[in-house]
């Protein structure tokens, strides 16, 4: 050998020996995680209910009943209102999407503005009032039959009134009520 040559280090020769076995161990506990049930590796969260478990999906979030009918345990997705209601959004989006298609076919201008701007008027109000001489309010009078008939009518009904006072009298003198 040339020149001095330094003491040996015993742990020079047992670091690289040491990071070989660390990355054995470690791709071996990873083989051994993807090789366990996901119910080991924390993808399934269960919760104990009244007549079996409730299952929670945690990548997924689906959410099951399981349940021991005897001849084994089953696991029923529970309907998941979400979907439904992004399929309800993503069919209205669609419909949406078609009537905008519908409407700007039909108008003869670009994106949906009108050359020339509404009236300002408010449908729920009345009309403006016309000028006063351009207004001519017509009542239409009775004539004297229909005036006569009303009376007739009146003078009934009070002589009924009258009779029915009489007999209420009589009844209450002679000492029926």
């Amino acid at each position: 050998m040339i020149g001095p040559r330094s003491p040996e280090k015993p742990y020079m020769k047992i670091l690289p020996a040491a990071f070989v076995a660390a990355a054995v161990v470690c791709l071996g506990v990873a083989a051994r995680a993807q090789s366990l049930p996901d119910i080991e590796n924390g993808r399934y969260a269960l919760s104990p209910v009244g007549d079996g478990v409730v299952r929670l999906d945690t990548r997924t979030g689906s959410v099951s009943t399981c349940n021991n009918s005897g001849s084994g345990w089953a696991c029923y997705v529970v309907p998941d209102e979400r979907a439904a209601m992004d399929a309800e959004i993503g069919r209205l989006q669609a419909e949406n999407e078609k009537l905008k298609a519908d409407l700007a076919s039909r108008e003869p201008t670009v994106a949906g503005k009108i050359e020339e701007p509404l009236p300002k008027q408010d449908s729920l109000k009345p009309p403006p009032p016309k000028a006063e001489a351009e207004r001519k309010i017509e009542i239409p009078l009775p004539s004297d039959q229909d005036v006569d008939r009303v009376m007739a009518f009146l003078e009934r009904a009070w002589r009924r009134l009258v009779e029915i006072a009489g007999r209420m009298q009589k009844d209450l003198s002679s000492g029926r009520i």
